[in-house]
């Protein structure tokens, strides 16, 4: 099959979790013998959609698609990969009691309702989109995607042994709510270390010597990338009720097990992108 994917940004432009998780779909749909051809929304026409009406679209983030683009997009085949909630102004349901926002807050909704489906990464990011979209076209992936030699390095770090404290996320963005999970450790008097770090193996491997991970992040995590690579190098997680990966049947594994089961999801996660086309 021949693809397009589109994003706000790629793993080489920023480094976060839901690039990463996109740049490791296309890699392995390229291994499969499928050509992707990556674009990021800035920079779409709609004569490149023209231009490419017979290819597979999956639209990543697209904060930064031109309205008319959006409107051409209908006239192809896609699929919306959906990192967080972009059918809200906010793409933040945390501020609206129980996720529901009102309807004058939802935006997009055609856009949504024309896409062959709009792929979910937990049934708790399906649950709060259904909610607010009433969609039909849902498909909950329950998973990410990380690379093999990830999966490897992680489990590496499971097997070592691990100092008796707390890992804490130490980040610059709010909602990840570092200052609460510093009240938390201080207030229950367990000792604790902020990890951050520019490098993700860096990043892992600090993370990695601790015994316990603190995350109460504000905003409802779709599966949270951090949470689950914890759970993967064998650590406890003390965690809020706005973590997607929690709802998840496979949440209940850990280390090595759980990293086998990720590992599965590299076949099961692209089938499923695929198959709609089929």
């Amino acid at each position: 099959m021949k693809f397009v994917f589109i994003a706000d940004f790629f793993a080489h432009q920023v480094l976060g979790g839901g690039e990463l998780n996109n740049e490791e779909l296309i890699n392995i749909l390229h291994s499969q013998g499928h050509t992707v051809e990556k674009i990021n929304s800035h920079e779409v026409t709609v004569n490149f959609i023209t231009q490419h009406k017979r290819k597979n679209f999956i639209i990543a983030n697209f904060v930064n698609l031109h309205k008319d683009v959006i409107s051409k997009i209908a006239d192809v085949n896609y699929i919306i990969y959906e990192h967080d909630h972009k059918y809200l102004m906010s793409r933040d349901p945390s501020v609206y009691p129980n996720f529901i926002a009102p309807r004058d807050a939802i935006i997009n909704i055609e856009f949504y309702k024309n896409a062959k489906a709009v792929m979910c990464q937990s049934s708790f990011h399906a649950e709060i989109v259904a909610r607010n979209t009433q969609l039909d076209n849902l498909i909950n992936l329950s998973g990410n995607l990380w690379s093999e030699a990830s999966l490897q390095f992680m489990g590496s770090i499971a097997k070592k042994s691990k100092a008796d404290t707390c890992a804490i996320m130490k980040s610059p963005i709010s909602h990840k709510n570092t200052k609460e999970a510093i009240m938390y450790c201080e207030y229950k008097k367990m000792p604790y270390t902020l990890v951050q770090s520019t490098n993700y193996e860096d990043f892992l491997a600090q993370l990695g010597e601790h015994k316990t991970l603190v995350f109460f992040p504000k905003t409802p995590e779709t599966l949270s990338r951090v949470v689950v690579e914890a759970r993967m190098m064998g650590m406890s997680v003390i965690v809020n009720k706005m973590i997607g990966a929690t709802r998840e049947e496979w949440y209940k594994l850990k280390g090595l097990k759980l990293i086998e089961e990720v590992r599965q999801m590299r076949n099961t996660i692209p089938e499923r992108v695929t198959g709609v086309y089929a």
